[in-house]
């Protein structure tokens, strides 16, 4: 795999990721948000997205917008405003399902919907999905099945890491094949004291200081050689937005810890570093498997 670079002192090129969905459509908070009062509850993910386009922009970075079928319906305007400012659209299914909750056939229809969706609304090819909350893994191994039938050429679905609702532990690190034409992308993790560590976002990006995931990541860039792999949600940039208090302690805490401080790391990221979109940085990609 060649290797992509930057054409500046940040040095590779790593691909940044945002999963486009609103705080009520968290997982975590699903119980307390059932899909038929989505349309009642008001939004907050335009103006969260717009914010991120405008920094994007002062940075003079690029990246790939995991997009939920069911946003795009609403605002067409906000997807087609991403692909026409350079940056990637890829899936990020309908309505937020986890691919671990769903049959088979439930699933594929879902991942086909969305890219049916998404494509007629920017008039681009769609070319990568993520599932939600990384649920692809061990329990269902036809998943990726599903992806390639669906028209995918690549998924960033797997977290190696081990947490109380997602993740493959042992599952290679880096880019692996995991079809004739689907390749798997995971999201970037360190190895150290026998297991991997997530340094890719999320909400370890929120709760650790900055510099773990500074060093994470230029641990990944320059000993591993590999670009790395970020991801964040338009939510964790918005402390303003309504709070579950019905919602438990510890879903209270992963949720809504340091989302005052997010957007000013977010910035020291974007300065630090070289982003770029996943396709650009990662396909044609030769797959070695390794971990």
């Amino acid at each position: 795999m060649k290797l992509p670079h930057s054409s500046n002192s940040k040095g590779l090129m790593n691909a940044l990721t945002i999963d486009v969905e609103d705080y009520f459509q968290v997982s975590a908070l699903a119980p307390h948000f059932p899909k038929e009062v989505w349309n009642a509850t008001p939004c907050r993910v335009e103006r969260n997205v717009d914010r991120i386009l405008e920094m994007l922009v002062q940075h003079g970075a690029r990246g790939t917008f995991f997009t939920l079928g069911w946003i795009a319906e609403r605002y067409p305007e906000l997807v087609r405003r991403i692909a026409n400012e350079g940056h990637e659209l890829a899936s990020h299914g309908y309505a937020h399902e986890r691919a671990s909750s769903q049959s088979p056939e439930a699933f594929l229809a879902d991942i086909r919907l969305a890219k049916v969706v998404l494509e007629d609304i920017a008039g681009c090819e769609v070319r990568g999905y993520r599932a939600p909350s990384f649920s692809v893994g061990l329990a269902n191994p036809w998943a990726h099945g599903c992806i390639e039938e669906a028209g995918y050429a690549y998924s960033s679905s797997v977290y190696p890491v081990k947490h109380d609702h997602y993740g493959v532990p042992d599952a290679p690190r880096f880019p692996y094949a995991v079809g004739a034409g689907l390749v798997e992308i995971p999201i970037t993790t360190v190895r150290r004291f026998g297991r991997n560590w997530p340094v890719g976002g999320g909400g370890y990006f929120r709760l650790l200081p900055y510099p773990v995931s500074a060093w994470g990541i230029r641990k990944v860039n320059k000993e591993d050689r590999k670009p790395a792999i970020f991801y964040f949600h338009p939510w964790e940039i918005d402390p303003g937005q309504p709070v579950v208090r019905e919602a438990s302690a510890k879903t209270r805490f992963r949720h809504y810890v340091n989302l005052a401080h997010t957007e000013a790391r977010l910035r020291r990221l974007l300065q630090d570093f070289a982003w770029g979109r996943m396709d650009e940085v990662f396909l044609p990609v030769e797959s070695s498997g390794s971990a």
